[in-house]
């Protein structure tokens, strides 16, 4: 079983920044497919961006390609969501899910993800 646990979310104004990280309790994410997820009250989980297992490939959705970095640094590191240029539509709950995963496969959808984290809030004001 394989838990995640996500940090890095707060409060920040519009055009600010924020970086979460997604950390594995007991085991490295090398073998992993990554992606970050995003809920809003009264909508649909929503795929914000992904990367393979090797880091070679990432996805994004389009309303945070520019704004948004997703990274991995090494097999023992949290991969993390880089947020710039923060807007008051970004504020949700975002989820960090994993899948056990070969080469440059980007998984879009939440189906996908055997593993998922407890959500941090993130809120941005206008």
């Amino acid at each position: 079983q394989v838990q995640l646990v996500e940090s890095g979310g707060g409060l920040v104004q519009a055009g600010g920044s924020l970086r979460l990280s997604c950390a594995a309790s007991g085991r490295t994410l090398s073998s992993y497919a990554m992606g970050w997820f995003r809920q809003a009250p009264g909508k649909e989980r929503e795929f914000v961006a992904a990367i393979s297992s090797n880091g070679g490939s990432t996805d994004y959705a389009d309303s945070v390609k520019g704004r948004f970095t997703i990274s991995r640094d090494g097999a023992n590191n949290p991969v993390y969501l880089q947020m710039n240029s923060l807007k008051p539509e970004d504020t949700a709950v975002y989820y960090c899910a994993g899948v056990r995963s070969i080469g440059y496969y980007v998984p879009p959808r939440p189906r996908e993800y055997d593993y998922w984290g407890q959500g941090t809030q993130v809120t941005v004001s206008s």
